[in-house]
């Protein structure tokens, strides 16, 4: 437990440092029963973790429980079961993770369906080492409500050069219903998903109107964060900060918290803070060309 809650308040910790103001993280309770801890025991460690790193960090947060697809669907409700119970402590949605090939989602309907009968939020990973049919099976089997890395949509979408030629009905779906893609370079090129970020279908989802946002998926593995995945993407696919701005709103727009707090967060927080970082600028360059004259 006392391991559970460190690794949790430590990660606040680094939000804080990476300039993150709210957070939806996720793990899985099934891998940490070893030592024979409960799963109420384990998430209510981690969710004490989060909350007090929350209130010394000023840090916004949701949980998301994982249940995996190689395991047996009965764990994967009991996981879901698990996440409604803790709801009102932070829990705030349920993944479906681990590997696609030979795994579809569809084989835990079960799970799915508890929550949906619950009024509560679904993200599966799905398109990410698996084709266009793992995220069909997400949205119209699982009713999920986002979903995880999505690079193989790209499937469902003839290009040419930057431009979109023809997009199937899947594709027409994600993009118009506005599901969010979670989108994870740094990942995506360390699991070979992409054999390099120049392939990544980001920027043909980002320039036409599907709505992306941009994650770290394993911070540890990955040696990542928030603010690298972003200067990756404006090092690759020439992001400014008004597509950086438009970016973490539609994260936040996807969040799975009430609607009033993402209202609080988007204007109160994300836009104020960009403000300021736009005056900042102009005003570390209407110095430099001050500078600049008073040398001539």
């Amino acid at each position: 437990e006392e391991a559970l809650y460190r690794v949790a308040y430590e990660m606040m910790e680094d939000m804080k440092n990476d300039g993150v103001i709210y957070i939806e993280t996720r793990f899985s309770p099934l891998f940490h029963t070893k030592r024979g801890l409960g799963y109420d025991q384990i998430v209510e460690a981690v969710l004490r973790g989060l909350k007090d790193g929350s209130r010394k960090f000023g840090v916004q947060f949701g949980l998301i429980i994982c249940a995996m697809r190689n395991m047996d669907p009965s764990k994967s409700l009991e996981m879901a079961e698990l996440a409604v119970r803790y709801r009102e402590q932070g829990v705030v949605g349920f993944d479906l993770a681990g590997d696609e090939i030979g795994y579809p989602p569809k084989e835990h309907l079960n799970a799915f369906y508890y929550i949906q009968r619950h009024n509560f939020y679904i993200t599966i990973h799905a398109g990410e080492a698996f084709g266009k049919e793992s995220i069909w099976q997400a949205l119209q089997y699982c009713g999920t409500h986002r979903i995880g890395h999505g690079i193989h949509l790209k499937d469902d979408i003839i290009t040419e050069g930057d431009e979109i030629i023809e997009m199937g009905y899947l594709a027409q779906y994600v993009r118009d219903r506005r599901i969010p893609l979670e989108m994870c370079l740094s990942s995506n090129l360390h699991t070979g998903s992409v054999p390099d970020l120049r392939y990544h279908p980001f920027p043909i989802f980002y320039r036409h109107g599907f709505r992306v946002t941009l994650n770290t998926d394993n911070r540890l593995m990955s040696d990542t964060t928030l603010s690298k995945e972003f200067y990756l993407a404006s090092k690759h696919y020439g992001l400014d900060l008004e597509d950086i701005e438009k970016i973490t709103i539609n994260s936040m727009k996807s969040a799975f918290v009430h609607f009033p707090q993402r209202l609080e967060l988007i204007y109160n927080k994300i836009k104020p803070g960009f403000a300021r970082f736009r005056k900042g600028l102009e005003m570390g360059r209407a110095k430099q060309e001050k500078l600049r004259g008073k040398k001539q």
